[in-house]
């Protein structure tokens, strides 16, 4: 497989018609639709479902779609790093992060690294410690900032510090906003909207059992953001790390933290034996230098 060849075919998939992913790729359509038949028959597979005004992928073609990505992304940030070694430090640093207050710290440390060197760039992923580990795993990412308990062995790892506190984010007008801490009692029978980082946390879902009564989950999220907008639609109260909704001014929300208190530690990690860029091995080394 060609990476032009990709190209075309993520084109095709994300434009879902042949003659609109020409015109994007400045091709003929029947150029295009030829190097789509060579594709699907050097793989031995059928791609796609071909209508009349859309074309689907099938199963095979959504995987392919997202190792293609994968692929292109992958081969994109390796140019760029090639592109940038001839000059003294720039480049791109990419880094996965959970949502946790503790990547203030990271981005700290990034941003006094572009005052020397104005030409880095830096690049954040967010997503849960399941997608950021499968990114840095393939190379798409330089760092990841994780949150909680996890087997880090196989990973060069520092502690980052002030940990964070688990709570509760709910409307100013619920019930429960009056408290100053939230117990387990307090949530018993409640609706609650869990992340997945949540349910996998033995000590929070301790906690949250400890009330006597099995959870009563309506909803899940993967970012806060989302979560936020359940809260604040009606839909239940939702379990999160603090300081990443803001409270001030004439905010519809608040976060009550819990009682007993939760909290988790946040780690960058990144992958042993690394070969870095420029880039990202400058910031390597203002990581490991710096008394964080």
């Amino acid at each position: 497989m060609e990476i032009r060849v990709l190209e075309y075919f993520l084109a095709v998939a994300r434009e879902q018609n042949i003659s609109r992913a020409a015109g994007y790729l400045h091709l003929t359509q029947p150029t295009l639709s030829r190097q789509l038949k060579e594709l699907e028959e050097e793989l031995g597979q059928q791609l796609f479902v071909r209508g009349n005004r859309k074309i689907t992928l099938t199963q095979d073609g959504m995987f392919l779609r997202k190792r293609a990505q994968e692929i292109v992304d992958l081969v994109k940030k390796t140019e760029n790093e090639m592109h940038a070694a001839d000059k003294a430090v720039s480049g791109e640093i990419s880094i996965g992060a959970a949502e946790t207050d503790a990547v203030r710290t990271v981005v700290q440390l990034v941003r006094q690294l572009q005052t020397e060197h104005n030409d880095i760039r830096l690049h954040i992923f967010s997503g849960d410690a399941v997608d950021t580990l499968e990114k840095l795993e393939k190379g798409l990412i330089d760092f990841a900032v994780l949150v909680g308990e996890r087997d880090l062995s196989k990973y060069e790892c520092l502690h980052l510090p002030k940990p964070d506190s688990w709570g509760v984010l709910m409307r100013r007008d619920s019930a429960l906003a009056g408290k100053t801490r939230i117990t387990p009692e307090d949530l018993a029978g409640q609706p609650l909207i869990l992340s997945r980082q949540s349910t996998s946390n033995r000590e929070l879902m301790a906690w949250l059992q400890s009330g006597g009564a099995k959870p009563n989950v309506t909803a899940t999220y993967n970012l806060i953001y989302n979560a936020s907008l359940m809260v604040d639609e009606g839909m239940g109260y939702a379990l999160g790390l603090d300081k990443l909704i803001s409270m001030t001014g004439n905010a519809s929300l608040c976060f009550v933290p819990l009682d007993p208190p939760v909290t988790m530690d946040a780690y960058i990690v990144w992958k042993k034996h690394q070969v870095f860029s420029r880039a990202a091995e400058a910031f390597y080394k203002l990581l490991t230098q710096s008394r964080i």
